[in-house]
């Protein structure tokens, strides 16, 4: 079974950058298409950006467009979000998923959830 282990948040300011990374294990995620999703307190779980199996095509929430890149590396078997021009509405804590219904564009199902890792961003 695929095991999710995120990081790389951290506390940064208002127009900052971070690069999260999701490391799988346990089995190869190459024929997985992946996303990223957060949840901030008090919210429901959101979707952020998405990648296809092949990692050339992507998705990404309008609130995070033009901002926000996920990418991914088969050959290590990890997934990333290059996040720049951080604002404070993007505190959260993020978490990659294997999608396993729907497509990479408009994902309906997710599996193999990570423990997540804090983004928190101060203005």
């Amino acid at each position: 079974q695929v095991q999710l282990v995120e990081s790389g948040g951290g506390v940064v300011q208002a127009g900052d950058s971070l690069r999260l990374s999701c490391a799988a294990s346990g089995g190869s995620i190459s024929t997985y298409h992946m996303a990223w999703l957060r949840q901030a307190p008090g919210k429901d779980r959101e979707f952020v950006a998405s990648i296809n199996r092949y990692g050339t095509n992507r998705n990404n929430a309008e609130s995070v467009k033009g901002r926000f890149t996920i990418s991914r590396d088969n050959a290590k078997n990890t997934v990333y979000l290059q996040m720049n021009s951080l604002k404070p509405e993007d505190t959260a804590v993020y978490y990659c998923a294997v999608i396993t219904s729907g497509t990479y564009y408009t994902p309906s199902g997710y599996a193999y959830w990570g423990q997540g890792t804090q983004v928190t961003v101060s203005s």
